[in-house]
């Protein structure tokens, strides 16, 4: 049974109560007297649960904004994360495409130099090795990832490092135990 309710705050405002049906004889046998439960009470007590069920409204919209809240900043995280993975290809790309005249093995490193004529090409000699005599101008030092990726030499510490990490718990897949619940231990 359904009741339109005005609050006492905001009487332009109509809010609908739903209250349990009534069966004056439930299984054919009248349990309580039907006058005591059936009628009507305190009107206030139909604008408490019209109040309830406006907090409610408004806590269930409320909880439903936060969460797409949420997943919009995950979207512009994988939309940046998306971005970043085509500008790598790109360059990867682009690296595998500079002249070479020796077949590249993952896991060297190589010199990028470019010819007065714009010709851009890998060589195994660093500017180093050359001394003064480095015949074309150097634009950087890479080394070629196992994956056919290139890092700058400003980032192959670091990536050696991580790589080192992932090699040692690859290796180790035992000393991770298989948890099948949220562990939380140490976040106290």
């Amino acid at each position: 049974m359904d009741r339109t309710v005005s609050l006492p705050n905001q009487p332009d405002k109509k809010t609908v109560v739903t209250l349990v049906e009534t069966n004056n004889t439930p299984s054919g046998l009248e349990l309580v007297s039907s006058y005591q439960t059936n009628r009507v009470g305190d009107p206030m007590d139909l604008v408490s649960l019209a109040q309830q069920v406006q907090r409610a409204d408004e806590f269930v919209r409320s909880n439903a904004c936060n969460k797409l809240t949420v997943i919009a900043d995950q979207i512009r995280y994988l939309q940046e994360q998306a971005r970043k993975v085509l500008e790598d290809a790109k360059k990867d790309a682009d690296l595998h495409h500079a002249a070479c005249n020796v077949v590249k093995k993952p896991g060297n490193m190589y010199y990028l130099y470019v010819r007065e004529s714009g010709q851009r090409y890998f060589s195994i000699l660093s500017p180093q090795d050359w001394g003064t005599s480095c015949p074309h101008k150097f634009l950087g030092a890479y080394k070629l990832q196992y994956d056919m990726s290139w890092t700058p030499i400003e980032d192959v510490q670091k990536k050696d490092e991580e790589t080192a990490i992932f090699e040692k718990l690859l290796n180790h897949q035992a000393a991770l135990p298989a948890c099948t619940e949220p562990n939380f231990d140490g976040l106290s």
